[in-house]
């Protein structure tokens, strides 16, 4: 079974976070901002995986550490349970339509940390979260995630739809990725290891 459990304190944020890809329930997602935790769990939803976050960051400041602080605790979870990545697609693609915005993700688990965001959001907060941390939010979790991970809004006017878009596609994109393929042996590179 693909799962772990990490904790992160620091001066700023308190996270507990839970995953396991062989699961899908359950979900619970609470941070304090509501519409990160609504995103969250579209995330675990449409990746078909188990995810359950308790945070408790300084959000009389804003919701900057607790945003970016889940996204780092989530790419660490994720490099732990995939383990050696035997066997997995290692590659996911996906588009996501919601309403008038088409939102793409394309991703490697590759080893390396890398992000390509291309969104833009015309209005700076959704409820308390600050529209500019969609992308501190995956650049977290790229990093921590050593990944390679494309994201682009190729047509939309909603920002809500735009953000929504997004996390489901990487959820979707993540499922084909971390999913077995019989017919790979071993770690599906040249290198013999990712």
């Amino acid at each position: 079974m693909r799962q772990t459990e990490i904790e992160r304190s620091t001066s700023e944020t308190k996270i507990r976070l839970q995953l396991n890809l062989d699961e899908q329930e359950p979900v619970a997602v609470n941070t304090g901002v509501g519409f990160f935790d609504h995103m969250l769990t579209l995330f675990a939803r449409h990746g078909r995986l188990s995810l359950v976050v308790k945070a408790e960051g300084d959000l009389w400041v804003d919701s900057h550490h607790t945003v970016e602080d889940v996204g780092i605790v989530l790419g660490q979870a994720l490099r732990e349970v995939l383990g050696d990545k035997a066997g997995i697609n290692r590659y996911g693609t996906s588009f996501v339509p919601m309403d008038e915005t088409l939102g793409m993700a394309s991703l490697d688990l590759s080893g390396r940390s890398y992000l390509v965001f291309e969104a833009e959001f015309t209005n700076p907060t959704l409820g308390n979260f600050d529209t500019e941390l969609v992308e501190e939010f995956f650049q977290a979790f790229a990093f921590n995630g050593q990944m390679n991970l494309h994201l682009q809004i190729l047509h939309g006017k909603n920002n809500h739809h735009k953000a929504e878009s997004l996390f489901k596609a990487t959820g979707r994109a993540l499922r084909e990725a971390v999913s077995y393929n019989a017919d790979i042996h071993g770690v599906n590179s040249t290198k013999g290891l990712l």
